[in-house]
């Protein structure tokens, strides 16, 4: 039986807080700077899009594996963990 990385996804859950835990710092460096804008592709949980001509992150959705601390060549990423009681939760089974 094989298992998709979306069903396991599935059983994780999110208490999002008001507050991001993720900044994109300028958005300028990365229209301007950076051509091959790889946090739209570093991100296991594709927690960056491109959108109406800018980047943004929808933190939301942050597995916390902190991948956006070294991804970004431009060290234009804030990262931090979620306040304390928020984030994900992973549930194994």
């Amino acid at each position: 039986m094989t298992v998709k990385v979306e069903d396991k996804l599935f059983l994780d859950r999110f208490k999002v807080d008001e507050e991001p835990h993720i900044v994109i710092l300028d958005k300028a460096v990365c229209l301007e700077k950076c051509a091959d804008q790889p946090c739209l592709y570093f991100c296991p949980a594709n927690v960056y899009r491109a959108e109406m001509g800018t980047i943004v992150a929808a933190y939301e959705g942050c597995l916390e594996c902190g991948s956006c601390r070294i991804g970004c060549p431009h060290l234009n990423i804030s990262w931090r963990f979620p306040t304390g009681g928020y984030g994900i939760s992973h549930r194994f089974g």
